[in-house]
């Protein structure tokens, strides 16, 4: 094994931010419409946020200015540009066809009771720990050495004095029970008390691989918030994960990756595979049609944007189970 670092980032960092703002809207939509075609993007900064994107729907009094500042604050000046989605488009997803081109990543692992990798868990998990006490920007970092002990922690926390902070990861470790290096570096550029947009920008989909596995596992690159499901870089994504838990359960695996690949237009998935400890072999037995995806997990439902806070993967959601 080799050293592995995860790192964590907290709901009010201002790219959580924005994928929460752009999950609501589309949460928003989706209560009212079930069928809404929505891709909803979200910058925000200093003052100001915009949303733009396509958005398609009966729904009639979704108030987006409301939303953003339910979530970001009410001294925000709120911009938005929304259309239509493109005919072009439309069309191929009408007649049941994927939303887009790409390639979508399912992982599951037996290293933690999540079935993630143990470094993601871990950097999450105190993450949640400080954000009980300090619900403000932040972030943590995790690195476990080769010989699975804990060689390194960062932990940076808007409005939290150092001493404080570092009596928070002490508190963890011991709750946690590790043990190692532990070497700690909290609040290292020194402590901090302007954070989230009045600190920095945020942009919808800037956090992939915190929303995905962590950086040891490759991703296919599509963003998920903001999306509903008729985009298979969010519903494929799902359901990736969903049959690598399962492959993982029925094969008693270690570690499973699942491949899938699709055209915009085109219902079926170009790929679909599943590499088992190291051996692929063609996934069998699922429907991996959009249409058959987002009817399996019931993907036209309300519940997105509590998974733009923490990750997609490993907080209970359908496709985890």
């Amino acid at each position: 094994m080799f050293y592995r670092t995860a790192e964590s980032v907290s709901p009010k960092h201002p790219d959580k931010l924005c994928d929460q703002i752009s999950d609501a809207i589309l949460d928003a939509y989706l209560a009212q419409d079930p069928d809404a075609r929505v891709a909803a993007e979200t910058c925000g900064g200093h003052g100001v946020v915009f949303v733009t994107g396509e958005i398609t729907s009966t729904a009639e009094d979704v108030d987006i200015e409301k939303i953003v500042k339910r979530i970001a604050g009410d001294d925000l000046e709120v911009h938005t540009k929304i259309v239509k989605q493109s005919p072009e488009i439309a069309q191929g997803v009408d007649t049941g066809g994927a939303g887009d081109q790409g390639i979508m990543i399912g992982y599951a692992c037996d290293e933690t009771p999540e079935l993630l990798p143990r470094e993601v868990v871990l950097s999450r998990r105190l993450n949640q720990f400080i954000y009980e006490k300090f619900p403000f920007d932040g972030k943590t970092q995790v690195t476990i050495a080769p010989d699975d002990s804990i060689d390194s922690i960062v932990a940076s926390f808007q409005n939290a004095p150092k001493d404080e902070l570092e009596q928070l990861v002490r508190d963890f470790i011991a709750k946690e029970g590790l043990a190692g290096k532990l070497e700690l570096h909290i609040n290292p550029a020194g402590d901090w008390n302007q954070g989230g947009f009045d600190a920095d920008t945020g942009l919808t989909g800037r956090k992939l691989i915190v929303d995905n596995y962590g950086p040891r596992v490759a991703i296919g690159g599509g963003c998920y918030s903001g999306k509903d499901p008729s985009k298979v870089d969010r519903s494929a994504a799902y359901m990736a994960r969903r049959i690598a838990v399962d492959y993982l359960r029925k094969r008693g695996a270690h570690e499973v990756l699942v491949r899938l690949a699709y055209a915009i237009g085109y219902a079926e998935p170009l790929e679909k595979t599943v590499i088992i400890d190291g051996k692929p072999e063609e996934i069998e037995g699922y429907n991996l049609t959009p249409r058959g995806i987002i009817k399996f997990l019931d993907l036209k439902r309300p519940i997105y944007e509590a998974s733009a806070r923490y990750g997609h993967y490993g907080e209970g959601f359908d496709w985890d189970k």
